[in-house]
């Protein structure tokens, strides 16, 4: 009976701890989603321009890659896009100024041989029909009109198509050129812009990778952040609990040496954890938990750092 006495004192004296115990406050932890800068193309690292802790807004220089192979190849394919942009233009706007002035030149003596050949007709015609000269004056002088006239229309239609340019396929074909220069000078301005990279979004720098002049694989990341948006608190829910709260719900986050701070529930498992396998009955309904996850206002989120363990006190 002696033995018995102080586990009976024991658990009297915990009885009121017991009911003192809030259900609605449950642990958790800090938690964050980190973003990672990196550089889709490789290169050696020239600058870095943040350090470790350092506050950053959106936009702000992170680092920045060597350039000398994207400015080369940039400044080329700047240049074929202005062969190519002239080239076009030259076939769009036909033979030039003192071509077209050479042509009318050709034209206007083909018009006054044709203007004299044509009188020469109306002079020989009637002495043919006196008699006064031969048939074969007569066809002469239509032949030379005949000619005459020909060669004025050759010369007219030549100007028609000198002045409306070149082909429509070689037109075709250099408008064409001239897609694929401009989509060349694009990637190549794509790749020298991303040689520098810049904040997302206004965060902390939590991590710096590299140093400048180390060499910096495509897609290796040099700079992790945090935003303020990517902090989270992470607890779990007793399945007897889970019906009161609902995505969108307002929790209060306690934390130590400090003032609690409110929170939103931005996710709620759908899939218990811990799950005995066996039927579920209301003993082992009590062991089921779920994951929930809730995401302080941007003021709030500098006062919770990742890791640390909080309460959460459901409303």
């Amino acid at each position: 009976m002696k033995t018995r006495l102080p586990m009976l004192l024991a658990t009297l004296l915990a009885l009121p701890a017991c009911t003192k115990s809030d259900p609605n406050l449950l642990n958790g932890y800090v938690e964050a989603d980190y973003v990672r800068v990196a550089a889709p193309v490789a290169g050696r690292l020239v600058k870095r321009d943040v350090m470790r802790g350092d506050e950053i807004t959106a936009g702000a220089p992170l680092f920045s890659l060597n350039t000398d192979d994207e400015l080369a190849a940039r400044n080329e394919a700047a240049a074929r896009v202005a062969t190519a942009e002239a080239r076009l233009a030259d076939l769009l706007k036909g033979d030039r100024t003192e071509e077209l002035a050479a042509k009318d030149a050709s034209l206007r003596q083909a018009q006054a041989a044709l203007d004299l050949s044509s009188a020469e007709l109306k002079r020989v015609e009637p002495l043919v029909r006196s008699k006064a000269l031969a048939a074969a004056d007569l066809d002469q002088a239509r032949s030379n009109e005949h000619r005459d006239r020909a060669r004025v229309a050759e010369l007219s239609a030549q100007i028609v198509v000198a002045k409306l340019g070149g082909r429509p396929d070689a037109i075709e074909a250099a408008q064409s050129e001239v897609k694929a220069a401009r989509d060349q000078l694009a990637g190549a301005e794509w790749r020298l812009k991303e040689k520098t990279q810049t904040a997302p979004a206004a965060a902390r720098v939590e991590d710096t990778l590299y140093e400048a002049g180390e060499w910096i694989p495509a897609g290796t990341p040099v700079v992790t952040l945090l935003p303020p948006a990517n902090v989270k608190i992470r607890f779990y829910v007793p399945e007897a609990q889970l019906a009161r709260l609902s995505k969108g719900a307002s929790v209060a986050i306690h934390m130590d040496g400090a003032a609690p701070v409110q929170a939103t529930v931005s996710f709620i498992s759908s899939q218990a954890e811990y799950t005995p396998p066996v039927i579920y009955s209301r003993e082992t309904r009590e062991k089921l938990v779920f994951l929930c996850e809730a995401r302080p206002q941007a003021a709030d989120a500098p006062k919770l750092h990742p890791g640390q363990p909080v309460e959460v006190h459901l409303h």
